[in-house]
């Protein structure tokens, strides 16, 4: 290889470095707003800042520190997840109880402080698409529901939360289907009960969220 062979790979390198790709689309403009924002806040810390694009069957995947986008295609989604709970003010939940709707889960607990700075975004979101088939639960994977119902208060937080604190049956229920590999982590299920998106980390903005939830809702079934 000459010098100039050299000379055009590493400059090569250089820009692939310097340009990540972006999910292509609406989310893919707002995930890049996103990060540009948080290279900004992130400078000072050190931070480093990752894109990326998995390239099966249109599956689209965004990193970002500690933040993970994932949207997962109507084809390659798994089995409805099922679950059963209680909420902190002491109300059965289920599965069945959100059939044809949209809905947002949220895997939190009370000394998260990631948890406790997405959650106005998260109530952001619930505030703007309630009422059009769709519906926000929380899990709290640690917390007594007095401790939840505390946070809730604090935070402005309107939409209930499952405890699940005894057996973990409704993580367990999430995890058999859809990695939760951190908290906070946030899914949205499609019409059918199925994972259709997954955010693992702290939501740092809230149009990414709303942008999955508005896709799901588009979705026919």
């Amino acid at each position: 290889m000459t010098r100039q062979d050299l000379v055009r790979l590493g400059a090569s390198k250089q820009s692939a470095t310097r340009r990540p790709a972006w999910p292509k689309g609406r989310l893919g403009v707002l995930i890049g707003a996103a990060v540009l924002a948080l290279t900004l806040s992130s400078c000072s810390a050190g931070g480093g800042l990752e894109a990326a694009q998995a390239g099966s069957a249109g599956t689209q995947e965004f990193v970002s520190g500690d933040l993970r986008v994932h949207e997962i295609p109507p084809a390659e989604r798994r089995e409805p997840v099922r679950f059963a709970g209680v909420t902190e003010r002491g109300d059965a939940v289920s599965s069945d109880d959100f059939v044809d709707q949209v809905l947002v889960v949220n895997f939190w607990y009370a000394a998260c402080g990631p948890c406790i700075v997405e959650a106005p975004l998260l109530e952001e979101v619930w505030q703007t698409h309630q009422g059009n088939d769709v519906a926000f639960l929380g899990v709290n994977i640690y917390d007594q529901p007095s401790t939840a119902e505390s946070f809730a208060a604090d935070n402005g937080v309107s939409y209930p939360s499952v405890i699940d604190i005894v057996d973990k049956s409704v993580s367990q229920a999430f995890a058999a289907v859809t990695p939760i590999q951190a908290t906070p982590t946030t899914l949205v299920l499609d019409r059918q009960g199925r994972v259709a998106a997954r955010i693992i980390g702290e939501l740092q903005s809230a149009s990414i969220l709303s942008a999955l939830v508005a896709d799901a809702l588009q979705e026919t079934t």
